[in-house]
């Protein structure tokens, strides 16, 4: 965007310069799609922001317990007392370890219906404190929202548009606001609360924009390696070059344990008795990674505690050992300690055959995330990936979504993250207001296009590498060029200046 706003600086003096109503005319554009979009990611993700400090005052019976420094029951106790509270066809598929003595302790259960239930203890006396939807669960529904507006793919793609369109407002409102002619720089960083009418809110709009950009820009960046769409494609192109997650992490290795001997010895199979169970056992496999490995895909948690790294990373299977009786939680946990994890982390627990007990731990400083994969049978690490072990690309996504989600330096980052939220929120009116007010009636009120179209050679280059970069955006771009031309281009062409284009310059 650098490019645009240096193009635009020499381009001229006045607001009359040639290529400012094309700016204006596409910043109204991608405002005028974006306004909403942005309104919603300001207020969830604000929220979302603080969800350390409002979940236990939404729900203070099911998170708070009360630490007398007595010892915690055993963690096979409270998982044992868990399974007694739900339905008997209810499946345990993932245990919260919590971060603080006055937090209790959660297990996730799946039930028939394919919906999940967390079912909430106390860790000292082991009593069962209540359940709770883990769909409908208040944090999960904001945080659903922010990323999909509860719609889906095709909210999710929605959500991924409006970001890549941010950068289009982000660059044409940095080029609008741009000094010139007479215009002093301070009248560009400070408000002119002087002026009344719709001048105060351009005034307003105008500096608020500038002093927002930047933290924008950042949230746009840091955000949409998440999404769905151009996310996946970015993690599997990083992985591609060696920038993302550890070899293996994708598939790269074949990540099995072996059987245990004394099931290996136990019978000799003819050649196509060994090939069926292969064949049983690959399936097998793949249906326990689907199957109990929730934990391991950020949007099957109630809260996000997997690293970008290996958010959809195939884990490694346990061996298919029908001698060998399953580890008890309690042991993964003392084992996870001893491996340096000792609390705020999530467990995903094997529910077939070929699990493995899955850590991942997702605390606010990056480089201490773990990923950790253990046999159920065994105990053996099958693979604990840390923050060394990530590419450059997945090493900067760890601390952009730390500082994104207002983690990384505590409250002072909530702060600032919530700051520039409700900032872009105010924006979204303050520009809504300015359209409205300047609007002329019956009509879209869209800036009139250029009588000479300029070479702005600048603007166009960077609009084509966004197009290039976001695909999703391109084919937008694209699409809103072609209505603008066949919708608005003939009449366009035989319109003066009117008021409403006079007014705003």
């Amino acid at each position: 965007m650098s490019t645009i706003v240096q193009h635009n600086a020499a381009s001229g003096s006045t607001a009359n310069s040639s290529g400012y109503r094309t700016l204006w005319r596409w910043h109204f554009y991608a405002g005028l799609f974006v306004m909403p979009f942005l309104i919603v990611l300001a207020i969830t993700g604000t929220l979302y922001c603080f969800q350390p400090q409002i979940e236990p005052l939404l729900y203070p019976q099911l998170l708070v317990v009360e630490s007398k420094g007595a010892p915690r029951a055993p963690d096979d106790v409270l998982l044992a007392r868990a399974r007694a509270a739900m339905p008997t066809n209810a499946t345990a598929v993932t245990a919260v370890i919590p971060d603080a003595p006055e937090r209790s302790t959660e297990f996730i259960f799946r039930l028939a219906d394919g919906n999940r239930q967390s079912v909430y203890l106390n860790p000292y006396n082991g009593e069962v404190l209540g359940t709770l939807s883990v769909e409908h669960r208040f944090m999960q529904l904001d945080r659903m929202l922010h990323r999909k507006l509860l719609l889906g793919k095709p909210g999710e793609l929605l959500m991924e548009l409006a970001a890549c369109w941010t950068l289009v407002m982000i660059g044409t409102g940095v080029a609008l606001w741009w000094p010139r002619g007479a215009m002093r720089t301070r009248d560009a960083l400070v408000p002119r609360l002087t002026l009344t009418g719709r001048p105060l809110w351009k005034s307003v709009h105008a500096v608020m924009g500038i002093w927002l950009a930047l933290g924008a820009l950042a949230f746009v960046l840091t955000g949409l390696p998440w999404s769905g769409s151009w996310g996946k494609q970015f993690k599997a192109l990083a992985t591609a070059a060696s920038l993302g997650a550890p070899p293996g992490t994708w598939g790269g290795l074949p990540l099995r344990s072996a059987l245990p001997a004394a099931v290996r010895g136990q019978t000799t199979a003819t050649p196509s008795e060994t090939e069926a169970h292969a064949t049983h056992a690959e399936h097998e496999a793949q249906a326990a990674q689907k199957d109990s490995m929730p934990g391991m895909v950020m949007d099957d948690l109630p809260l996000p505690q997997t690293p970008w790294a290996v958010g959809n990373a195939p884990v490694p299977t346990s061996a298919d050992a029908n001698a060998a009786s399953p580890l008890p939680l309690g042991r993964i946990v003392a084992q996870a300690a001893s491996l340096g994890v000792t609390n705020g982390y999530t467990i995903a627990l094997p529910t077939s055959a070929t699990g493995v007990y899955t850590l991942s731990y997702f605390p606010a400083d990056p480089q201490k995330e773990r990923t950790i994969y253990i046999d159920q049978y065994s105990g053996t690490v099958l693979k604990d990936i840390r923050y060394a072990d990530y590419g450059a690309v997945s090493k900067a996504v760890s601390y952009g979504t730390s500082l994104h989600m207002g983690r990384y330096f505590g409250v002072a980052n909530q702060i600032l993250c919530a700051a520039i939220s409700l900032g872009l929120a105010m924006m979204a009116v303050t520009g809504c207001v300015m359209w409205w007010k300047r609007r002329p009636q019956r009509s879209l009120g869209a800036p009139s296009r250029e009588r000479v179209a300029p070479p702005m050679r600048g603007w166009k280059t960077g609009l084509v590498l966004l197009g290039v970069v976001f695909p999703l955006m391109g084919a937008t771009l694209l699409a809103v060029w072609a209505g603008d031309r066949a919708l608005f281009g003939r009449a366009s062409r035989r319109e003066r200046v009117t008021p409403y284009e006079s007014a705003e310059q």
